[in-house]
């Protein structure tokens, strides 16, 4: 969109679509990950999930919030986040599985929150194209750049630093202080950015908006 949040149309997915999702999914879980290198799993695992999550999306759709898709197992559970979506080798995966067991422990690389989407207008951008294991790098650090500065990233208000609560979440993948965020910032920082982030040492404030990135949806303000 022209605000610089890449949206679905979830709506005009047509059955020919849905069953291309499916067979790519079907074409994943097959694959022998273990054979493939590491960029190659990096790629791999990154492209699952993302699918993954549309599949789940659009098995649900219309729905305003990926959050109102209670599908996970346990009482207090929200989202689809927990539920086992597929296998691969022999081993249930779900979403949380595949980012939380696989890509950020394994990789340790803070920029994987950049390329896993969650569906929602707060998160960074759905990639357009596939990861492969020649342009992972470069999507990750330009995914990186692209979400810092904007202000769903990062912005520095009247009172602070506001920034997106990825990085109050997972604040252990970025140096686990609020310094560590900063300076994360700024290796990714526009120069206008970068300059008004000079002097900042803490965190005023974090954000994060859950309505499902839907391209019916305008981006209001709205945020929790």
């Amino acid at each position: 969109g022209k605000d610089g949040v890449n949206r679905v149309a979830y709506g005009a997915v047509t059955p020919e679509d849905r069953g291309k999702l499916n067979e790519y999914l079907t074409e994943l879980a097959g694959t022998p990950v273990r054979r493939l290198n590491r960029k190659e799993q990096l790629a791999y695992w990154i492209n699952f999930y993302n699918a993954l999550t549309l599949k789940v999306v659009l098995d649900h759709y219309p729905v305003k919030s990926i959050m109102k898709i209670n599908i996970s197992p346990g009482w207090f559970s929200r989202g689809p986040w927990g539920k086992k979506l597929t296998v691969v080798e022999g081993e249930r995966i779900s979403l949380d599985d595949i980012e939380h067991r696989i890509l950020r422990p394994i990789w340790l690389d803070p920029r994987i929150h950049y390329a896993v989407h969650c569906a929602s207008l707060g998160c960074p951008n759905l990639a357009p194209v596939p990861y492969t294991a020649d342009t992972v790098d470069t999507m990750l650090s330009d995914g990186a750049r692209k979400y810092v500065n904007h202000p769903r990233g990062a912005s520095v208000t009247e009172e602070g630093l506001v920034v997106s609560s990825i990085y109050t979440w997972f604040k252990e993948n970025f140096g686990g202080t609020d310094r560590g965020v900063i300076a994360h910032l700024k290796k990714f920082a526009s120069p206008a950015l970068a300059s008004k982030l000079e002097g900042v040492t803490g965190i005023y404030d974090d954000r994060y908006d859950w309505r499902l990135n839907d391209s019916k949806f305008l981006a209001r303000p709205q945020v929790s």
